[in-house]
């Protein structure tokens, strides 16, 4: 049988073998927690506690900073130690809640449901007050994405469980070991869209998670799990999209115009937990890998904890690395320092030995058309990133420079090491920047 995939893409070394064989280890939460109020895509949350005031888990410390926007909760009970400016993973200082841990794990009841006993709007409602948000990167408000203008077209409720990134296995894990709770977490979103079908998207690199899942899905109606061929980025939202489906979408259409929505497997579990088990959304599963780490493997963190204490408690590192990255190396970007706290996006840390991109040598292009077959979005990288460095934006524009999905293949293939991705990333950001203040 043919594999799901889509046209392009490349084929790293994934690297999953040093941290997916070790099950999720609960880790305990530090002596200071930072909650920022900017961990989704939206208007930023707003303090609803002041310096002083006591917390519980679960208890809302931010509210929602409009419809497009995600409430925060106390991973832990303690009390409010200040509210100022943190460093956020991109180095920014941002607004934070600062919650000195009491140790005691003090937590607030939770308001449980039957799924039958409720309708659409119960089920969006109790997870947009849970504060889930998509977890694999983008925090888009989940309860946002479940309300789109047309429901009766979607037709496709897509799990990513590609994982396609290398070195990340926390979907992996999940898969194994929440399986459960993921099946749980799509048929809440089935129940919103029924006219859709739930398909649990898996790569075909990890045969005990297909495995799994496809027994996890045994005799349900309206799901089944796809393999699809592993290859980077199968995981991307488009890319995704269009192995299942055939469809295309591109910069100026939502998946949701397309009859899809798309989820990651962490945030359809955090959906099972938001609207079956009435908790907030308050930990994620988290990556731990790379050569410099004493204990790479996945770990079950409460957000608002730090990069420091992660480490601290996964043993260290072996030496101290030349390289740290939040998320993976394809579309992770280097981290300043340990001092900042774990978010709903932050997914992993890969610690290297080495920088391999430092010791790059810079040549010129030798128009061999590698980032161009690479390219997922059938784009034209080496004269994309030119245009980009002399600053020709309507040039830019005018080649499609923005459906660019910052994927990093195209540098990733490049034989002259050209920064192609970071090139174009700038650019388009530029450019979205400028139409947002129009």
């Amino acid at each position: 049988m043919r594999l799901k995939t889509f046209k392009g893409g490349i084929h790293p070394n994934d690297m999953k073998e040093i941290s997916m064989d070790q099950p999720i280890t609960m880790l305990a939460p530090g002596k200071e927690m930072v909650y920022l109020m900017s961990q989704h895509i939206g208007a930023p949350a707003k303090p609803v506690v002041k310096k002083g005031d006591p917390v519980i888990i679960g208890q809302m410390i931010a509210e929602a900073g409009g419809f497009v926007s995600s409430p925060v909760y106390s991973s832990v009970s303690g009390t409010v130690k200040a509210l100022e400016k943190r460093k956020n993973a991109l180095g920014d200082m941002v607004d934070a809640i600062v919650i000195e841990n009491d140790g005691q794990d003090t937590e607030t009841e939770y308001a449980t449901a039957e799924l039958d006993a409720l309708s659409k709007e119960d089920i969006i409602k109790r997870i947009q007050d849970a504060g889930v948000v998509g977890m694999g990167g983008a925090g888009f408000p989940t309860h946002v994405k479940l309300s789109p203008k047309e429901p009766d077209r979607i037709d496709h409720i897509l799990v990513n469980g590609s994982e396609c990134e290398p070195y990340l296995t926390s979907d992996y894990r999940c898969m194994l070991e929440k399986s459960d709770e993921l099946v749980q977490g799509l048929m809440c979103i089935l129940k919103v869209f029924p006219k859709a079908e739930g398909v649990i998207c898996i790569e075909n690199n990890k045969p005990a998670a297909i495995e799994r899942m496809r027994e996890a899905v045994s005799g349900r109606d309206r799901i089944r799990v796809e393999v699809m061929q592993t290859k980077y980025p199968e995981g991307a939202e488009r890319s995704l999209i269009y192995a299942i489906t055939g469809r295309e979408v591109n910069s100026s259409i939502l998946p949701a115009d397309v009859g899809c929505i798309v989820n990651n497997v962490d945030t359809v579990i955090a959906v099972y937990e938001a609207v079956i088990k009435g908790k907030p959304l308050m930990h994620r599963i988290f990556t731990v890998s790379g050569d410099a780490v004493n204990n790479p493997k996945n770990y079950d963190v409460r957000i608002g904890m730090s990069y420091a204490d992660i480490m601290e408690e996964a043993g260290g590192f072996k030496s101290r690395p030349e390289k740290l990255i939040s998320g993976g190396p394809m579309m992770g970007f280097a981290l300043f320092g340990l001092d900042v706290p774990v978010t709903k996006t932050s997914g992993a840390i890969t610690c290297f030995l080495k920088d391999p991109v430092k010791e790059a040598v810079t040549t010129p292009c030798i128009k061999c058309g590698r980032c161009v077959k690479g390219c997922p979005a059938h784009l034209m990288p080496c004269d994309l990133s030119d245009i980009a460095e002399h600053g020709d934006k309507d040039r830019f524009a005018e080649r499609y420079g923005m459906e660019c999905v910052e994927c990093g293949s195209c540098s990733y293939t490049c034989p002259a090491k050209r920064p192609l991705a970071a090139n174009i990333k700038a650019m388009r950001r530029t450019l979205l920047a400028e139409r947002r203040k129009k």
